[in-house]
């Protein structure tokens, strides 16, 4: 399943590599980082058929949900409204977890303040159920974003995962200094905007590693053969995580030293997914006006580890 940010529209790509688009999704406003972001596929879609969508409208950032059947889009219905929107951090990454509820991630909407602020939906994950309420369980000491909230002090939260122990991993940008990847627990707060990275903070959580923002900037996270792997666009390369219970280094008790593939090899990299077969995919994104054209872009990447 892709989307386009720009253009509005849900294509399907089959285990050849062949595009069929299925249709467009109604109300998207694109405009600077805003757009049709984020898709999840329902985790009963067998029955009841669903995407989930997260896009810019014209008030704000929001999520959908829309039918595919028979290879068509229909019955688009909004079930959450309400996200900040700007030209910049527009978040928009989704994804259910082993619990069978939406996770997603939204950004400061370049309002920094919105990310500890415990009313705010911005700078925070949210956790939702599949009818977009918020989830039972969420933290309620304080409650966060109307009860919707699930953590807080985000900038711009880019990819989501879930590991083999169902723990949810994210990476989001840093300003100017540290981008990070975080092993997210509810009601925890990591930090933006009071510290970016690491910090001797008590009431903050550290990042399990970070990243300058030449080596990074990272979008889409995935779980794959043992490690995270994490896009990088500014840093156009691929990070592996492996993952570890061993302490490995001071501060980073539960991974390994990341490893970088492909750098500057394919350029600015955005999305990372499983495929079904059980290889990984791997999405460019050189056309957005940031990054340099090569030919054949913008292209989906298929790896093995061999």
């Amino acid at each position: 399943m892709i989307t386009s940010r720009d253009r509005a529209t849900v294509s399907l790509v089959d285990a050849a590599g062949a595009v069929t688009e299925v249709g467009m999704i109604d109300g998207v406003v694109p405009g600077g980082e805003g757009g049709l972001l984020g898709v999840a596929i329902s985790p009963a879609f067998d029955t009841d058929h669903l995407l989930y969508v997260y896009y810019t409208a014209a008030q704000d950032n929001r999520i959908a949900t829309v039918e595919l059947v028979d290879g068509t889009l229909r019955n688009q219905q909004v079930g959450f409204t309400g996200i900040p929107k700007a030209g910049i951090h527009d978040g928009g990454r989704l994804a259910f977890g082993p619990d069978g509820l939406l996770y997603v991630g939204t950004g400061d909407a370049g309002d920094r303040s919105r990310a500890q602020d415990p009313d705010a939906l911005g700078g925070k994950i949210l956790r939702l159920t599949p009818e977009l309420q918020p989830a039972p369980g969420n933290p309620t000491d304080p409650g966060l974003a109307g009860g919707a909230g699930y953590d807080l002090g985000h900038r711009n939260v880019q990819g989501l995962a879930f590991d083999d122990r169902g723990r949810l991993w994210a990476a989001e940008f840093g300003q100017n200094t540290w981008d990070e990847l975080n092993l997210i627990e509810a009601g925890a707060n990591y930090g933006w905007p009071d510290v970016e990275g690491s910090s001797d903070e008590p009431d903050f959580v550290n990042p399990q590693r970070q990243w300058s923002t030449d080596d990074a900037s990272p979008s889409g996270l995935a779980w794959w053969q043992g490690s995270l792997w994490m896009a990088g666009l500014r840093g156009q390369r691929l990070w592996q995580i492996p993952l570890t219970d061993r302490a490995a280094a001071p501060g980073h008790g539960q991974t390994a030293e990341p490893i970088a593939h492909l750098e500057g090899v394919y350029g600015r990299l955005r999305t990372v997914a499983v495929a079904p077969d059980g290889s990984l995919w791997l999405t460019t994104s050189n056309t957005d006006g940031r990054g340099a054209v090569r030919d054949g872009d913008d292209r989906i990447l298929r790896l093995q580890l061999g």
